[in-house]
Order: C-alpha cells, then structure tokens, then sequence
C-alpha cells in the first residue's frame, strides 16, 4: 500500500498526487514513468513521475480524469491508499546541452514535460516553454515551469488567456522570429504531438515525442503498447516512451489507442451511473 500524502485539484478533472514510493523517489529520472492500480483486480494504468523528493520519499503524478480508473483516482484524498505503484519504468529522458531546447505540453502534457524540462535547463540548456490549454481553466503548471525555464508562453484555443491559438502557432512564430531551435519536446494528445511534427520536419530539428499508448504490464511482456517507429515495431514501455517524432506513425497510434474505446466507454458509464446512484440513495436517506 502507498499512502496519498497530498491531493489537490489543479484545474477541472485534473489531480496532482504527492504519493509515498521511497524505492521510486530514490531512483527515478525524468521521463519515467510508474503503473498503478488502485484495489485488487483493478485496472493498471501508466502515469508519468512529475516530480519527486528521495529525501522525504515521495512522487509526485498529475492525474486527468478521462476513464473510470482516472476518475476513481480523482476522488482520492491524502490520507487514503493506492494499492500497488510499481516503477520507475521507461528510459529516462536523453538529456544533452543542446543548446535552445522547447518544451512543449498541452493539457495534463504539461505534466509529463515538466521533469525533463528542468533537467535540460540544469543541463545548461536556454530553456523555453510553450504550454498549451483549450481554455484559461485547463492551463496547469505555469507558475512551476516560469521559476524553471528562461521563456514560458501561453497559449489557449479559445483566447481566455495567453495568446490564442494552439502551441503550433507559437512554435512557429518563434522558428520565424529567427531563433535558432536545436530541440524540441512535444507531449500531449496524438493530434497536437503529430502536428508539432509536422511543423519542425521541414526545418531538421530534433523533435522527440512522449508516447502514450495502451499499456498493461510496463515491461514489454504483453505487447499491448506496441507502436511503429522508423518501421520498426517497438514497444513503448521499455523501448520508450520517448521517440523521434519524425520517425513515429501517428496514424497507426491513433487507431491502436481507439481499439478498446466502446468498453472504456462502457465502463466508464457503467461507474458514473453507479455513482449517481449511490449519491441518489444518499440524499433520501438523509
């Protein structure tokens, strides 16, 4: 059993999590990643490490409440439990002086690009950060990436704050501006990490991706996160989960991700109408 330390809600379904894991906290790096499951027989779900403490020994995760199990998760408070945190998992993050590195995140993405943002800045590298919300309400971790990174910009789709538009714009006015980029870091949704992309394939910089795929194990033994990269199979898990985005089929990602979507949907109305009926039970006997 690990126990919650802190819960705290960072914007609308999206949780940040101080968990005791001494073992973790004493060993990971940045850009890897930890398998819970929440009780016996629940589903295993990987979530990038954010942040941790060897000291006080404990992990930091930032949680979005898509599906059932993240939901779930989302109504845990500090004090309660997480059955089984199994990791660090994945390959670190490759980190060099490169020179101009952006980090890009868009969403709960912020969260998995934070870490690796602040070892390029500690690795000397003049660090900029773009992050990414639809709205001014699901921008996270601005306040945390402005003390780490020498350039933060903000952008939202619907203009509520920052500029308006999406990451890709504000990669480009930054490539058009003149500044030389040597690498770039893209994690978030498949669309926005292929259109990333697309945007400095023409120009040759180095872009990585942070993959995301189904994942049951986190040791390449089931196979479910398996992905085409450079037209090789690999496996996100061990193999990754970072990746050349020039190299990665986005197109082949996203129709694997899509493969158990009618029984996570399933599932997850089957957890909703539990919980409204309980609640509803609740409220009468009161």
């Amino acid at each position: 059993m690990h126990k919650i330390i802190f819960a705290k809600f960072l914007a609308v379904d999206v949780k940040k999590f101080i968990i005791e894991a001494p073992k973790i906290a004493e060993k990971r790096k940045a850009g890897q990643f930890v398998i819970i499951r929440l009780k016996e027989g629940g589903e295993r779900i990987p979530l990038t490490i954010a942040d941790s403490d060897s000291e006080k020994g404990t992990i930091t995760i930032i949680v979005q409440g898509i599906g059932k199990t993240t939901k779930e998760l989302n109504e845990k408070e500090a004090g309660d439990t997480i059955q089984d945190v199994v990791g660090p998992l994945g390959k670190p993050s490759h980190i060099e002086n490169f020179g101009t590195a952006i980090s890009i995140g868009g969403g709960v993405g912020t969260a998995i690009a934070f870490p690796t943002a602040v070892a390029l800045k500690e690795a000397g590298n003049y660090t900029i950060s773009i992050i990414g919300g639809r709205t001014k309400d699901l921008v996270i971790l601005e306040d945390e990436m402005r003390e780490k990174c020498d350039e933060v910009h903000i952008t939202t789709d619907d203009g509520s704050y920052g500029e308006k538009g999406f990451v890709t714009n504000k990669l480009q006015d930054i490539i058009d501006s003149g500044k030389k980029i040597d690498f770039v870091l893209a994690i978030g949704p498949i669309p926005m990490m292929k259109a990333v992309a697309d945007v400095t394939r023409p120009y040759g910089i180095n872009t990585v991706v942070s993959l995301n795929p189904i994942m049951v194990d986190g040791t390449g033994m089931c196979g479910g996160c398996r992905a085409t990269v450079d037209d090789k199979t690999v496996f996100v898990c061990v193999d990754g989960p970072e990746f050349d985005a020039h190299k990665v089929d986005f197109k082949e990602l996203t129709n694997r991700n899509k493969s158990y979507e009618f029984l996570e949907k399933e599932s997850l109305h089957d957890y909703e109408c539990h919980n409204e009926k309980a609640f509803a039970e609740a409220t009468t006997n009161k």
